[in-house]
């Protein structure tokens, strides 16, 4: 019986990446951060590319991470492969926290570490505002379009409430779900083709 499509080429349907939109890594992407992996683009131009890895949650405190941190009770993901000595986070709560930079209508990247420091000892900033990342993923000039062009990456839009809850390993089944019947296939896959 053939099947209307193939399920290992990815339909693109003129989705380009921008800023705001998710990469969905195909399930055959075999690579140590980014197997099975949601991406959010925090930035995207001709100068390259800067996200952060949504669905890979570290059992660790952020506390053992900035010993001077107000308790909160978080989660923390590895962002990416690059500055994993750095940590990162995307927000909710727009200018409260100023020099952020707006990656959607409600979500925001980055801001003054202070306000949200503040905020947070204050009770003002909850877990489901804020989410923290170690490292970011980055891509040279033309380097992610290279691989969206090797079917690497689907490139999608995701509601900012699914952005904000995506923080564990199956999240990526759970996306791939919502994107339809090709992609809920993609799910069957085991994760190491050669136990198959």
């Amino acid at each position: 019986m053939d099947l209307p499509f193939d399920i290992f080429k990815i339909d693109h349907n003129n989705i380009v990446p921008k800023q705001g939109r998710v990469l969905i890594s195909d399930p055959f992407l075999n690579d140590a951060y980014f197997k099975r992996s949601i991406v959010l683009l925090t930035e995207h131009s001709s100068k390259g590319s800067v996200g952060f890895v949504l669905n890979k949650p570290v059992d660790v405190d952020i506390s053992e991470i900035m010993s001077d941190f107000p308790a909160i009770d978080t989660s923390i993901s590895v962002g990416g492969p690059v500055g994993t000595d750095s940590v990162h986070y995307i927000h909710s709560l727009g200018d409260i926290i100023p020099k952020s930079v707006k990656v959607t209508e409600d979500l925001w990247w980055g801001g003054d570490f202070e306000v949200v420091k503040k905020l947070i000892h204050q009770g003002l900033l909850t877990s489901e505002q804020i989410r923290f990342f170690v490292g970011y993923s980055g891509w040279e000039p033309n380097q992610l379009e290279r691989e969206i062009s090797e079917d690497s990456w689907v490139v999608r839009e995701l509601e900012s409430g699914i952005i904000m809850n995506s923080r564990n390993k199956e999240s990526w089944q759970e996306v791939l779900h919502i994107l339809g019947d090709k992609f809920k296939l993609w799910t069957n896959f085991p994760e190491n083709s050669g136990l198959n």
